[in-house]
């Protein structure tokens, strides 16, 4: 079942949670949403998502954008001045997925700092913004992609926060995958986002909605981005036909990704029994599974060409490294045939 909903019959794609598709009510939603031009009056439906999604994370308001990097861009382009320096963990994916939109377009100055499993230390970061001279942003990403889906501790994120307050610096939170960390937590969403002036959160990973992110905060912060996304062409028509699909992604969508964790964590179990090089339950957080081959002797790119002779996609993310990410197309079928895939690769 979970290879036929995700579109690709006997192939398990674990390259990401970008590969879900939208969930038959997401379709029927999307067939009867009230439109309108988002560019003009406004689009009723994405109203009424940027409303349900500035709730659930305890911001003032939000604006519905394409994408996640898009997201993030309206929020350095809001939030700091040409020139600046922005402050990340050193692994961040602001940092390094996403460093032509800092640098080029936002022509902020990228400011790496060290950190362990995605936390900045905060005494490396409190240095760097004495010693510099434009300090324009603090940025934070929970969960951690770069680490391995990793969830900042919240006392972690208070403190981060409360350095850039004391400084006069706006600290935003990377949270394309917000929820996930929620539910690792136990905590609702806005209990992490209250340490951030803004938040962008994805609804198109494991929400399973087709495309489109949130930018929340206040008021003022929102109105600023909304312009700024006329300016980068961001700018949507009748966007409530996929605004829809968010909507039932927040109604519907964010308790079950305890399911993918638990996936995630099963993956881990079965590989460090395979190998204990291999990967390490414990540090499985979420929904992102990191496998060391370094130990086999092989590349990444050699593993993930193996299992994909046996309908296995993964990412080889660095010469001696995958990626796993489960949603909700993988269910118990399709980690037994990954587990299977591995063992005969490992042979």
């Amino acid at each position: 079942m979970a290879a036929q909903e995700n579109g690709r019959d006997g192939i398990v794609d674990l390259r990401s949670d970008t590969v879900t598709l939208p969930t038959a009510a997401m379709l029927e939603r999307m067939q009867r949403a009230p439109l309108g031009d988002d560019g003009r009056e406004g689009d009723p439906t994405v109203r009424a998502l940027e409303e349900r999604g500035a709730a659930l994370i305890g911001k003032e308001a939000a604006l519905f954008v394409p994408s996640g990097t898009m997201g993030n861009l309206l929020a350095m382009l809001a939030h700091a001045e040409r020139g600046a320096d922005v402050f990340a963990d050193r692994g961040a994916h602001l940092l390094n997925s996403e460093l032509g939109s800092v640098v080029t377009i936002a022509g902020l100055a990228p400011r790496p700092m060290p950190g362990r499993r995605g936390a900045m230390d905060e005494a490396a970061l409190a240095d760097a913004i004495r010693a510099s001279s434009r300090p324009g942003l603090i940025a934070m990403e929970t969960t951690h992609n770069g680490a391995g889906g990793t969830v900042l501790p919240l006392p972690h994120m208070m403190r981060i926060h409360a350095l850039g307050q004391s400084n006069g610096i706006p600290v935003h939170l990377d949270g394309a995958r917000l929820f996930n960390a929620s539910v690792a937590l136990g905590v609702p969403a806005a209990r992490i986002a209250e340490h951030a002036d803004s938040v962008m959160v994805c609804l198109s990973k494991g929400l399973s909605a087709p495309v489109g992110s949130l930018l929340c905060g206040s008021a003022a912060f929102v109105a600023r981005a909304r312009a700024l996304r006329k300016l980068v062409g961001g700018t949507m028509r009748q966007s409530g036909v996929v605004a829809a699909a968010g909507l039932v992604a927040l109604e519907t969508m964010i308790e079950r990704l305890a399911e993918d964790h638990a996936a995630a964590r099963r993956l881990a179990a079965a590989l460090s029994w395979l190998d204990p090089a291999l990967a390490d339950r414990d540090q499985v957080q979420t929904n992102i599974l990191r496998v060391d081959v370094s130990a086999s002797g092989r590349e990444a790119a050699a593993w993930a060409e193996g299992v994909k002779r046996h309908g296995i996609l993964v990412q080889a993310s660095g010469p001696l490294q995958l990626r796993l990410v489960t949603h909700r197309h993988i269910d118990e079928a399709a980690v037994d045939r990954t587990i299977a895939a591995f063992a005969a690769l490992g042979r």
